[in-house]
């Protein structure tokens, strides 16, 4: 975190300049030494300097005294940086009791050391002077101590990224006067959160995301006027929002995402009016959108995707012209979009997809010149064509699946930057076009669950940005090699997937498919379902990040290769439905990552070999000639 690198920087700038008219206090050396005991792996010799023969303040790193030799400062994290440097370690071993005896201490930062680990010493109470705890990202168990209510000057107070558990003591925050930053996210704390958060007047953040906190959002959360960053998100919070929420006038940051939070949103929200950045999505969230979110004149980021919401989109979201990211897809949203949307003039994404919208797409949204992605997808929009305004933006990602477009592709396609197409699951027709291309953008493309029946041009070849290609449940014909020969780009335009099952692609697949520049770092071929002939390649071996290989119900002949065998990677090979005859290798059958496997109806034969993964009996019926586990015992008379 910046804050500890700040104040570390600091630290070294103040031990600088004050010098201890007296040495070290015998009580803090002793603690110090003691900590230093406790420690069993010290990689980085952070704590080399701490020797019992020289002074603690004058000598060792890391330490700094006041004037009459008490230890005021101890900064040992993990992460160190300076102008020209990063340093990353870390430390093994537990927190010393005895730390608890500095009791002039105002600054302890042992972050990011990644192995302390046991509790939090109860003593670590005592330090009444401590304005700054900085123990987060390490392997520190055990509940919050009780103690911690005598810290009654704690400023900054983070324990992040531990292993505490258990509850927050409610009577901490009734003694925590001066707190201003409180992050206690990535630990397995439970319960609800005291409602005696409120009480804490002068906190600005707070983050306590990705723990088991229960229960509802305390309405005392109202009371902290000054509170900039509230982050609750990642817990098991139920209830609603509450209504205070809108008294929060400062708050810039609302993350309270992935929770289970039921109800509306309130009409209250409009009263934050700082807000930037708000999360609300991955909830329950019902009702109708209140036209009071119009109010939130500085929003540029609002999430409130995969919840409940009902009801039309209200048009005062138009004036919220800071917005930059509107995320609301996967709710019931119903009606037409609204026209005022085109005045989101920096609006950059804008995602509706997965709701219940309907009606014409508006012309005014071609004013949005800023806008980079665009998803409508799984609605009911029934668009037949595109609008041919659709040409005058500039669009990255344009994400139209299923909104009943018929017809061919818009040749104003040929002309646009889109890098990321998504038209599947519509009624799209006629022959995948020459101009394709000029499309050299393209690293995503996905036109499946349509009616296109033409051969993969030659011009294909151009896509050398590709890397995604879903062509699935369509009407192709042909060959395939326009697809595995393409160019690329190093590093770019080495296929990730490519899926075509469910065509009318015929002839062989290619032989050398494995040393093809783009097919190099595939993870998913999808070939199954096509009128392919000849051999399986032995040249898939070649293809060292293959994962899923699928070539069921083709007309595939000739052995198994074994060596298939070395693509260590595989977790799925689907041959069923072939003529593939001879048996199965055993190099195959073993491959160490593989869990779903099926040559069922083909012409195998010979004794199914030995193998440690689970596969039915199903993955291997209907081959006359196999035998052996899971199916019936070899007769070798």
């Amino acid at each position: 975190m910046d804050f500890s690198l700040h104040f570390f920087i600091l630290f070294l700038f103040s031990s600088f300049h004050l010098r201890p008219s007296t040495s070290c206090h015998p009580t803090d050396k002793q603690a110090l030494l003691h900590f230093k005991t406790k420690i069993t792996s010290d990689p980085s010799q952070l704590l080399l300097s701490w020797n019992s023969a020289t002074d603690c303040c004058s000598s060792w790193d890391g330490v700094g005294c006041d004037s009459s030799g008490r230890v005021t400062n101890l900064t040992r994290p993990g992460i160190v940086s300076g102008t020209d440097f990063i340093a990353d370690t870390f430390m093994s071993g537990s927190l010393s009791p005895f730390l608890g005896n500095l009791s002039s201490l105002q600054f302890l930062d042992l972050s990011n050391l990644k192995h302390i680990k046991g509790r939090i010493p109860l003593e670590f109470g005592k330090l009444s002077r401590l304005t700054h705890l900085f123990l987060y990202s390490n392997q520190l168990v055990g509940p919050i101590p009780t103690s911690f209510r005598c810290l009654f000057r704690l400023e900054k107070l983070y324990l992040g990224n531990n292993l505490l558990s258990g509850i927050i003591p409610p009577s901490i925050f009734t003694h925590f006067k001066c707190l201003t930053e409180l992050g206690l996210s990535g630990n397995k704390l439970s319960g609800s959160i005291p409602n005696t958060i409120g009480k804490l007047i002068q906190v600005k953040n707070l983050d306590l995301h990705a723990n088991n906190f229960s229960g509802s959002i305390p309405k005392s959360i109202g009371n902290l006027k000054s509170l900039r960053y509230l982050d609750l998100s990642e817990n098991e919070i139920t209830g609603s929002i509450p209504n205070s929420i809108g008294e929060l006038s400062e708050l810039v940051l609302l993350y309270l995402n992935q929770n289970k939070i039921i109800g509306s949103i309130p009409s209250s929200i409009a009263g934050l009016s700082s807000l930037i950045f708000c999360r609300l999505s991955e909830n329950q969230l019902s009702g109708r959108l209140p036209a009071s979110i119009g109010k939130l004149e500085k929003i540029q980021r609002l999430i409130l995707e995969n919840n409940k919401l009902t009801g039309k989109l209200p048009s005062s979201i138009g004036r919220l012209t800071t917005l930059t990211d509107l995320f609301f897809s996967n709710n019931l949203f119903t009606g037409k979009i609204p026209k005022t949307f085109g005045s989101l003039e920096n609006l950059q994404t804008l995602d509706l997809s997965r709701n219940l919208l309907s009606g014409a797409i508006p012309h005014q949204l071609s004013k949005l010149q800023r806008l980079q992605s665009l998803d409508f997808s799984f609605n009911p929009l029934g668009l037949r064509s595109i609008p041919n305004w659709f040409a005058k933006m500039k669009l990255f990602k344009l994400l139209l699946a299923k909104t009943g477009i018929e017809g061919q592709l818009p040749k104003w396609l040929s002309s646009s930057s889109i890098s990321v197409l998504d038209f599947s699951s519509n009624r799209l027709t006629g022959p995948l076009p020459h101009w394709i291309g000029n499309m050299t953008n393209l690293s995503f493309l996905n036109l499946s669950n349509n009616g296109f029946h033409s051969s993969i041009p030659a011009e294909f070849k151009n896509l050398l940005l590709l890397m995604d290609l879903d062509l699935h449940s369509n009407h192709f014909t042909g060959c395939l090699d326009n697809i595995f020969s393409k160019g690329v780009v190093d590093p770019l335009g080495h296929y990730n997937s490519i899926d075509v099952s469910g065509n009318h692609f015929s002839g062989c697949v290619d032989q050398d498919i494995g040393n093809r520049a783009a097919m190099s770092s595939i993870k998913s071929l999808v070939l199954s379902n096509n009128k392919l002939e000849g051999h399986i390649p032995k040249s898939l071996s070649e293809l060292s990040e293959l994962q899923v290989l699928e070539l069921a119900e083709n007309r595939l002949s000739g052995e198994i290769p074994a060596e298939m065998g070395d693509a260590a990677e595989l977790t799925t090979i689907l041959l069923s439905k072939n003529r593939l005859c001879g048996a199965i290798p055993i190099q195959v059958l073993n491959l160490q990552k593989l869990w779903k496997f099926d040559v069922s109806e083909n012409r195998l034969c010979g004794e199914i070999p030995p193998h440690k993964a689970h596969f039915p009996v199903s993955a291997f019926k209907h081959n006359r000639g196999l035998c052996g586990t899971p199916l019936p015992p070899c007769n070798h008379s």
